[in-house]
Parts: structure tokens; sequence; C-alpha cells
């Protein structure tokens, strides 16, 4: 998974074209770090049609809130720089990132 921050968000995700999956989490976040290994194995499902990235919201608060990222773990989905569609907490698991994921591949 590309690690992106503030310097490399934009470029990486914003500018990019095609699906772009940003995995928002931080040190202090448990559930984050434990939903990281779903992630990655989705990642490998999917790594020819998705480019998957990790951005740590720690060091990129303002960048988190400026995509209105208000709780973690996040894990948003986005098309040519827009934002598709996100799961949230509770609802940031396996089975809803994936059914995310299908639903806009279609």
């Amino acid at each position: 998974m590309l690690a992106v921050d503030k310097k490399t968000f934009e470029e990486e995700v914003l500018k990019s074209e095609g699906y772009v999956l940003v995995d928002y989490w931080s040190d202090g976040c448990e559930p984050c770090k434990a939903l990281m290994p779903d992630v990655e194995a989705l990642e490998e499902k999917y790594k020819e049609k998705i480019k998957f990235c990790k951005l740590n919201t720690t060091k990129a608060r303002r960048l988190a809130i400026s995509q209105r990222v208000l709780g973690l773990p996040t894990i948003a989905l986005y098309k040519d720089g827009e934002k598709l569609e996100e799961v949230t907490k509770d609802d940031a698991n396996r089975k809803n990132i994936e059914a995310m994921i299908t639903k806009h591949l279609g």
C-alpha cells in the first residue's frame, strides 16, 4: 500500500486517474491497525483496478478535515480525484469496504 502524506496526497489521490482507495488511520487508533490487514488483503484482490493508499492523519489533520474525514478508521473510494463514497468507524470492516468497491467497479 502506498503511504501518502500532505505533500503527496494531491498528486497520488486527487490528480490520479481511475480508482483510488484511501485508508485514513492514525497512530493512536487501534481499530485502524486491526483493519489494516483486511485492507491489504483487498489490495491483493483489486490491485489491478484500484490504487490503494494510506494516510496517517496524525501528521495530516488539516488534510483529513479538508476531505471531511471526521472519524477513524475511514476508508474512502475516489475516482478521478472525486470522492465517491466512504465507510467509517464501526461500518469500516472488510465486508462493507468490499461491498463499496464492487458497487462502483460494477
